[in-house]
């Protein structure tokens, strides 16, 4: 078994920061990609940004240039730093992570519960 587990989250004021962590255990042979989706009710679940095992990253376009994401490929915990928060970035935020469990498995995606991210004067 695999689990993500999200920290950070909260309410904070427009312009602020906020960084989020994302920590996956348990069976986690290979772990290709960390990332972040967030969604708010009523809407999909959108893409925010991803980093591979290779370090390389990719970011929504409209969040680019404020978002930073980065990893700890030791301890397999990803980061998301947001800086400059508007209210439309008010939004349960998900840690997702595509990884494989043994190098028997093929690579499959994995979520975590998500943590709320409230931007609100």
């Amino acid at each position: 078994q695999v689990q993500l587990v999200e920290s950070g989250g909260g309410l904070v004021q427009p312009g602020g920061s906020l960084r989020l962590s994302c920590a996956a255990s348990g069976r986690v042979f290979s772990l290709l990609s960390m990332g972040w989706y967030r969604q708010t009710p009523g809407k999909q679940r959108e893409f925010v940004a991803r980093t591979t095992s290779g370090g390389s990253t990719e970011y929504a376009a409209s969040l680019k240039g404020r978002f930073t994401i980065s990893r700890d490929n030791a301890e397999n915990t990803v980061h998301l730093e947001m800086n400059s928060l508007k209210p439309d970035d008010t939004a349960v935020y998900y840690c997702n992570a595509l990884l494989r469990e043994s190098y028997y498995l093929s690579p499959a995606d994995y979520w975590g519960k998500g943590t709320l991210v409230t931007v609100s004067s």
